[in-house]
């Protein structure tokens, strides 16, 4: 198969990496692939996994005419078959595409929600069960979910990753309880979650020899910086080291005793076999073990709390039951090695990924189909177009909108613990 994985952008994010990495495994299967997409920071990682690369335009406002136009151009140089787009953006384009050019499109969306404008008449991967099941309820019949994958050559203790160099750049006390954050510092779905560990971290090193390492950035930096500013004044010492951007943040990995994330971050502390603290919204935090697992298997590794209690509560109650117990650590993070070894394995998911692709070549959907998925596409797509409009104009436009609706939240969407054994 010809194929062209088209990332959502190339700057450090969890599903453009998950989309280059996935490109790159697929590949090794034998098949042809190209990864386009405007340059960033992960493009060197592009090339360093012996991928392809074609550069677009700088994309504006999606669908852009300018990308379309070059996608289109690649798509008919290299005689592409499948147009594989990571979010909505990149999956509504490559539709568009291959709908004029005679191809076969896939979409993956690892937001917290799925945009209904998407077509439904291609294939569509998503990122929990929780989701895919949403979906269908809506009427989408071709929809799979694989969830972020771990390449487990590159991620797992065995690794030297230089943990000490990075200890020494980075001040990290050797007796300290290290807590690490991989994260981008988004505003919407990361930053109350990131200010909550800071501020928890604060009251704990009152009593607890512990730091705090988060690792990212992104818009809401600023506002990080000057949380972390006011917590190390607190304490009188560096309890929350800020390192910025990593391009490769294996050594916070390697490094922490206990992480805290959600999503992609966490399923890559899993395979560094630490103990993991689920991160959400509205306060919510988790704590990893074999009683909480099904409840991710379901909703991934993510969820948004009750609001019964503050979510500096909830994290405190999950770190307290293990930041002065270096056994149970040691418990929870074979039990994380174990559970990313058993379901989240890179070559497992690219060869569910290969056979997703397959089926759209071997059964595309009827002509009359698409011409009815088309209309429904444009006037879906015009009634949120018209309707982030207006909310610009208002002031009231999130960044992230997909991501600030979560299907998580829904609590026709719940599953309890023993629904999903």
């Amino acid at each position: 198969m010809r194929v062209l994985v088209y990332p959502h952008d190339l700057g450090i994010g969890g599903s453009q990496i998950n989309a280059i990495e996935l490109a790159a495994a697929v590949k090794e299967l034998g098949h042809e692939v190209v990864v386009f997409g405007y340059p960033g920071e992960l493009t060197d990682r592009v090339e360093e996994l012996g991928l392809d690369f074609v550069a677009s335009p700088k994309p504006h406002r999606r669908p852009s005419p300018r990308v379309l136009r070059a996608l289109a151009d690649t798509v008919r140089d290299r005689d592409i078959q499948i147009l594989h787009g990571y979010e909505w953006p990149p999956a509504l384009e490559g539709w568009l595409v291959a709908r004029s050019l005679g191809r076969v499109s896939v979409g993956t969306v690892l937001s917290m929600a799925v945009a209904d404008f998407l077509p439904r008449t291609a294939p569509l991967i998503v990122g929990t069960a929780q989701i895919a099941a949403s979906e269908q309820a809506k009427g989408r019949r071709l929809v799979d979910t694989i969830e972020p994958p771990v390449d487990l050559r590159e991620n797992r203790p065995s690794v030297d990753v230089g943990v000490t160099d990075f200890r020494e750049r980075w001040g990290i006390d050797e007796d300290a309880t290290v807590l690490a954050m991989v994260s981008r510092l988004a505003h919407e779905l990361k930053l109350e979650g990131i200010l909550t560990a800071i501020d928890v971290v604060a009251k704990l090193a009152a009593s607890e020899r512990v730091q705090l390492l988060i690792v990212g950035d992104g818009p809401a930096r600023s506002e990080v910086e000057s949380h972390a500013a006011t917590a190390n004044a607190s304490v009188g010492r560096a309890v929350v080291i800020l390192t910025g951007s990593m391009a490769d943040p294996r050594p916070a990995y390697a490094t922490a005793d206990i992480v805290l994330g959600m999503g992609s971050s966490a399923l890559r502390a899993l395979a560094f076999g630490k103990p993991l603290v689920v991160q959400g919204e509205q306060g919510y935090w988790e704590l990893l073990t074999p009683d909480s697992v099904d409840t991710f298997r379901w909703q991934g590794w993510y969820g948004v709390a009750d609001g019964s209690i503050s979510g500096a509560e909830r994290l405190r109650q999950s770190l307290d039951a293990i930041i002065g117990d270096p056994a149970e650590r040691r418990r929870l993070g074979a039990f994380s090695l174990a559970e990313v070894e058993q379901h989240y394995a890179l070559t497992d998911s690219a060869t569910k990924l290969e056979a997703i692709y397959q089926d759209a070549l071997d059964y595309p959907t009827p002509r009359g189909q698409q011409v009815r998925d088309f209309a429904r596409t444009g006037s879906t797509y015009s009634r949120y177009f018209f309707g982030q409009y207006a909310a610009r104009f208002r002031g009231t436009v999130v960044r992230d909108d997909f991501n600030a609706r979560p299907v998580a939240a829904d609590p026709r969407m719940a599953r309890s613990h023993e629904d999903t054994r």
